[in-house]
């Protein structure tokens, strides 16, 4: 197969067949993807960055119980005719805003056999085009285009790229790990030190073991050749069938025979929503950023970072108030006969003074 170098790439595939468990139950019936972060689902952020970097051409790889996914990106006909007849405008931009984002296909992975497999159910689609997949855990803030930058990298060097992260050696284990040297000089990219040349790829390396602390994230624009080598990949750890195991035998490559694999080094803002706890900062750092909800927001999480919750110290009984004392003075013996009026005062002061106590 000819090296893909100088095609526009138009294509983006978006594998969305996990079951998400580490949700549970959350994901029992609703897709991870569905998962609100902030007020959009977690994959329409997604679909925006492939439409920003111009891949108007989405195929989502999906599976049984993801039917949701599609009617996200349809349109709700019944719903916006509500919405219409309310006068609601705004509301109606952000409900067409999914459906005007970019054609929409799908195709059923079947037998979940790891993110490789899935990519190999794009060949019919993509055919032998250059194409991008994206995964949908890595939120990437649309301040600091990486795919844009990675595609342009692949229209000038050819082959696939991968993005890359730094971590510490103590979470490579949770990672594909890249081997890298300094890539060439070239003349429209220059020498740019966050393109790198990618020699290996480990897949989870035992701790230790990591070839270096490179580690890859769910961005990748992929030479057509990876179909050819994924038909030929053996399945790997856990049994599944492994992007990074197709990119080490591209990473070996010569230009004409697909080949070679980059790395572009990502500094930006990336948002993790694959796991619990990064999900949930994943929603306070974008609600902390939003015009519309960022001022309010913040002054409250304020307060609530100031009120000693975080460590364990708010009072959880209510406060206490100390009662100043009742002064008590001798009251002289009334006249045999009081006057009404003044008797009807003095009743008055005596059952206010009783409510005064009783509270």
């Amino acid at each position: 197969m000819t090296n893909a170098r100088s095609r526009q790439i138009t294509k983006a595939v978006i594998p969305a067949a996990g079951l998400g468990t580490r949700f549970l139950p959350a994901t029992k019936a609703t897709p991870k993807e569905m998962l609100p972060v902030v007020d959009k689902p977690a994959i329409q952020y997604v679909v925006e960055e492939a439409a920003s970097a111009g891949l108007t051409d989405v195929l989502m790889i999906t599976g049984r119980n993801k039917r949701p996914l599609e009617d996200h990106f349809d349109r709700a006909y019944e719903l916006e005719e509500l919405l219409i007849r309310k006068g609601e405008q705004a509301k109606l931009d952000r409900v067409r805003e999914s459906s005007d984002l970019a054609t929409m296909h799908y195709v059923r992975q079947g037998d979940p056999k790891g993110l490789g497999h899935a990519v190999l159910c794009a060949e019919p689609h993509v055919a032998d085009q250059p194409f991008a997949v994206l995964l949908g855990d890595d939120l990437i803030d649309p301040r600091d285009p990486l795919l844009a930058k990675m595609i342009e990298v692949q229209r000038e060097l050819g082959g696939s790229v991968v993005a890359l992260i730094k971590v510490e050696p103590s979470q490579a284990h949770l990672y594909g790990c890249a081997a890298v040297r300094p890539a060439e000089w070239h003349a429209t990219l220059g020498a740019d030190d966050e393109i790198v040349r990618i020699t290996d790829l480990v897949e989870k390396p035992a701790p230790g073991e990591a070839p270096s602390s490179y580690a890859v994230i769910g961005r990748y624009v992929l030479d057509p050749s990876v179909f050819e080598v994924l038909h030929d990949t053996a399945p790997g750890l856990h049994g599944e069938i492994q992007i990074t195991d197709a990119l080490r035998v591209l990473a070996q490559r010569t230009p004409g025979r697909g080949g070679p694999v980059h790395g572009v080094i990502f500094k930006g803002r990336r948002y993790d929503t694959g796991d619990r706890g990064d999900y949930l900062r994943a929603i306070v750092r974008l609600a902390c950023e939003r015009e519309d909800l960022g001022p309010d927001f913040r002054a409250w999480l304020r307060d609530f970072v100031g009120s000693g919750e975080l460590d364990g110290v708010a009072q959880d009984t209510p406060v206490q108030l100390q009662e100043a004392p009742v002064q008590v003075s001798a009251v002289p013996d009334a006249p045999a006969e009081v006057p009404a009026a003044q008797d009807a005062a003095v009743q008055d002061a005596v059952a206010a003074d009783a409510v005064s106590l009783a509270d």
